[in-house]
């Protein structure tokens, strides 16, 4: 049994919001589909420029991938300032480091202007490395991320409790309470006249003169612009989902005292990435929040993937009391730097913000501003960076390969393979596997009361065959990384359809 309550920490301890389900027809400026940091923040962003906005989300606003982030503020990305440098030139990672570091300052200064109230701390980042074979690309970091501007240095002290053999230290980072800060940030749109509609799924989008979003329930949003923000795109006509791969994380948190806080957030790339941050937490203690085994959804043994994470996290912190796991995820695109801009290259009012590449609460604000900006006729100094029209083929020639390679391997062999199990008895309580029922694949949930539950086992984004998440009892498709519940319903697209209910035994 895995310790710990099997939630996020922000969704824990923040209340669930209620905002009503869109009942009738409307007509706006701009319609913003995708309720996480991204869309609160660009319906806030659009709202400041005396537009009227809806918001649409198809479940509750920031439950989604930004409920279930680690919530770093920063413009250290791991290692991306010389691998940018390396690929578009010191221009772009000027750019770049420009566009992140300016949203770190705008949270900060958008919660105090606020006043907003969001455990927000201003502290150092760190990218590192144990292992002396590995610290040479650290300091080549440490380069390329001063080159581009930012206040970083080597460092070989830091305040984790264990050595590093190097480090790149940037400064005036920040860390935050995301749930805390979009919430506010929500009611404040409604004070600007912004509009929220939850359980409000979109699925079907004309662009024109003006654009038309229709819902899962009927209803027609007009508006001149329409922003997707939904983590991957629901509407597939860009074929972005060829240039995007799905990854997902797993979080582990535990209280410590306050002596114990390592004093910044941390990351290293090694042993399949780990990420250390705190929290303020409960009577004047901490909540530390390890981060890493990442994967893509729907090909590994999670439990055993926690177990790691959980073993190294206790290893590196042994006072730590695990008090939460939970799992996040998002999508990489094939140049690794974010798409974000029109959504196709003929979109002249439909715009996308995706592949944030796991650093989404910094890409997300700057994607606000960004997309803001570009539908008030504004174009900001690091717009052709985003801009999804971009193709580099050296650049992506390869990765498009590899991700295209293992989706046909997965649409096809998934199909080929024989039954994961034999007979539906193998089938424990608690636990899923798919399994043939009459030449048909059938995703089988056996629930802790023994009885059995069958879906169609194929994604209802492109047909691929899901895979069951043992840890988090969920069905997951490895070509793109959509999410099912046990009942089928979708908990992250691209899918935008329920997985169906089939009968157990055909």
């Amino acid at each position: 049994m895995l310790p710990g309550t099997p939630e996020s920490y922000w969704i824990d301890s923040t209340p669930m919001t209620s905002y009503p389900q869109l009942a009738d027809d409307t007509e706006v400026d701009v319609a913003v589909i995708g309720g996480g940091i991204a869309g609160v923040c660009t319906a806030w962003e659009v709202a400041t420029t005396g537009r009227s906005v809806v918001l649409l989300e198809a479940d509750r606003i920031a439950t989604g991938v930004t409920g279930y982030t680690t919530a770093k503020l920063s413009s250290l990305h791991t290692l991306a300032y010389a691998g940018i440098t390396r690929a578009f030139g010191k221009d772009a990672a000027r750019l770049y480091a420009q566009s992140q570091q300016s949203a770190v300052e705008r949270a900060t200064a958008l919660a105090a202007e606020l006043r907003i109230d969001c455990d927000l701390e201003r502290v150092p980042a760190f990218t590192y490395a144990e292992s002396e074979a590995e610290v040479q690309q650290v300091r080549d970091e440490a380069d390329a991320a001063r080159e581009a501007g930012l206040d970083a240095s080597f460092v070989t002290d830091t305040g984790l409790p264990f050595a590093v053999a190097g480090a790149v230290r940037v400064e005036n980072q920040a860390q935050f309470h995301p749930r805390k800060y979009l919430l506010a940030l929500a009611e404040d749109l409604i004070q600007r006249g912004g509009r929220i509609f939850e359980r409000t799924r979109a699925v079907g989008l004309v662009e024109g003169q003006p654009c038309r979003v229709t819902t899962e329930e009927g209803r027609t949003v007009v508006a001149r612009d329409v922003v997707v923000t939904t983590h991957f795109p629901v509407f597939d006509r860009a074929l972005l989902f060829a240039r995007l791969s799905p990854r997902r994380e797993l979080v582990v948190a535990g209280r410590i005292a306050p002596e114990h806080d390592p004093g910044g957030i941390y990351i290293t790339p090694e042993e399949n990435t780990r990420s250390v941050r705190t929290a303020p937490y409960r009577d004047g203690q901490r909540l530390l929040i390890v981060t890493g085994e990442h994967f893509t959804p729907g090909t590994a043994d999670v439990t055993e993937r926690f177990e790691r994470l959980l073993a190294w996290a206790r290893d590196r912190f042994p006072e730590a009391e695990i008090a939460y796991r939970w799992a996040a995820q998002d999508t990489t695109t094939t140049d690794r730097v974010p798409f974000v801009g029109p959504f196709y290259p003929a979109a002249r009012h439909v715009h996308v913000a995706t592949g944030f590449g796991g650093w989404g609460m910094s890409t997300g604000i700057m994607a606000g501003r960004l997309l803001a900006a570009t539908i008030a006729g504004e174009r900001l100094p690091w717009a052709d960076l985003y801009d999804p029209r971009r193709f580099h083929p050296v650049r992506e020639a390869g990765p498009m390969l590899e991700l295209q390679a293992t989706v046909a391997r997965h649409f096809i062999g998934d199909r080929i393979r024989s039954s994961r199990v034999d007979s539906l008895d193998e089938i424990e309580a608690g636990t899923g596997a798919v399994i043939r029922v009459h030449g048909e694949q059938r995703a089988v949930h056996r629930d802790e009361a023994g009885a059995l539950h069958a879906l169609s086992a194929r994604c209802t984004h492109l047909g691929c065959i899901v895979h069951f998440n043992d840890a988090e009892r969920a069905w997951e498709c490895p070509c793109h990384g959509s999410r099912f519940g046990l009942d089928g319903a979708v908990l992250q697209g691209p899918a935008n359809r329920p997985l169906q209910p089939k009968d157990v035994e055909g």
